[in-house]
């Protein structure tokens, strides 16, 4: 049996994953199945009541889940934020989530800030190696506070990590029929640990001789993507670009509040969060958009199997979109909880009579 674990975070992550768990509640009732979820507590209120983040043992009871919904972290009463650090980064590295997968797609013309293109023009994904680079935390400070204070942060490459990143972008790229695998780097700075992508990619690429590979360096790729996204179809890059070029993605497609993720291992338990983060000052206000946490609920769906629910919590979301029912930040004049509304009478909507 399916199980699936919620974790709803702090500010409006509790909101928009709640609109986002009756979605899916909607989708299995059209479908007739019945999927266990689990609501676990662990953000801010959990941490500042008892002390813990994330518990070895929780982690442990985690990867007895096929999926995790999250909604965001973050909040203002830690102002390290290092429950936040130890939920998400303490997932996604003993987890072993070592593909981020950003869809880039643009559900509606009137959405993108870029002159004359529409919605053929912005649809492609961007692969984001999850688990190493610059975010693995090594490196360090000495003479902290001093005028001769010196900050080393360690750029951390693996073959095995560069290779398995690359192979399922190519891997996904072939199961959908796609033709293009682009890789982005900056080894004409970056020796060392690029030239390491450099010579992988084309060892990778050379296993997938239907589909053309091809590279840019990232500043060129972010002005390419802006110039013409079009051209594009999958991306893949490093952990610290994939961060930046996927958030240059989501305003191409109209805005953090439409952007879905996920942070995946093939066949084990994987997260999926909307990245538009907790945004303390705007919660309980039924301001948030929820819709970038319905199409991370799809993705998983999708991840999972359940690609009839996927489809229509898709379709429900494009929809509610298309009539302009939506919250302010899309242009519309709703609140968080009347988006959910609207994209559960679609989904309900598709119910054999």
């Amino acid at each position: 049996m399916t199980r699936i674990a919620i974790i709803p975070g702090d500010g409006i992550g509790v909101e928009v994953t709640r609109e986002a768990v009756e979605c899916l509640r909607a989708a299995w009732r059209v479908t007739g199945r019945d999927v266990p979820l689990d609501l676990l507590p662990y953000g801010a209120d959990h941490f500042l009541r008892t002390g813990e983040t994330l518990p070895d043992a929780a982690l442990d009871a985690l990867r007895g889940y096929d999926a995790i919904l999250l909604g965001a972290l973050g909040d203002p009463r830690v102002p390290d934020n290092r429950h936040a650090a130890d939920i998400l980064l303490g997932i996604r590295f003993k987890l072993d989530l070592y593909v981020n997968k950003r869809p880039v797609r643009l559900l509606a013309d009137h959405l993108t800030p870029l002159k004359g293109r529409t919605a053929r023009d912005i649809d492609f994904v961007i692969f984001r190696e999850n688990t190493e680079g610059l975010y693995v935390g090594m490196g360090g400070l000495f003479k902290k506070g001093t005028p001769d204070e010196i900050a080393l942060q360690e750029d951390v490459n693996t073959r095995k990590g560069v290779e398995r990143i690359l192979r399922h972008a190519f891997e996904y790229a072939q199961a959908r029929g796609g033709r293009r695998v682009l890789m982005s780097d900056k080894s004409n700075a970056l020796i060392h640990g690029h030239d390491l992508w450099q010579r992988t990619f084309r060892e990778v690429a050379h296993d997938y001789k239907a589909i053309e590979s091809s590279h840019m360096y990232v500043d060129a790729l972010a002005m390419q993507m802006v110039k013409d996204p079009s051209q594009f179809e999958v991306i893949v890059t490093c952990n610290m670009f994939g961060d930046i070029l996927s958030d240059l993605g989501a305003q191409l497609q109209g805005g953090l509040g439409l952007a879905a993720s996920g942070n995946i291992h093939p066949g084990r338990t994987s997260l999926f969060e909307p990245v538009h983060g907790s945004a303390p000052k705007y919660a309980g206000q039924n301001v948030a958009n929820p819709m970038g946490a319905v199409l991370s609920a799809a993705m998983m769906l999708d991840e999972i199997g359940h690609d009839e629910e996927a489809r229509l919590l898709e379709g429900a979301v494009v929809g509610s979109v298309l009539a302009g029912r939506t919250t302010r930040d899309l242009g519309g004049g709703l609140g968080t909880r009347e988006v959910g509304e609207d994209i559960r009478r679609r989904i309900m909507a598709a119910r054999p009579s």
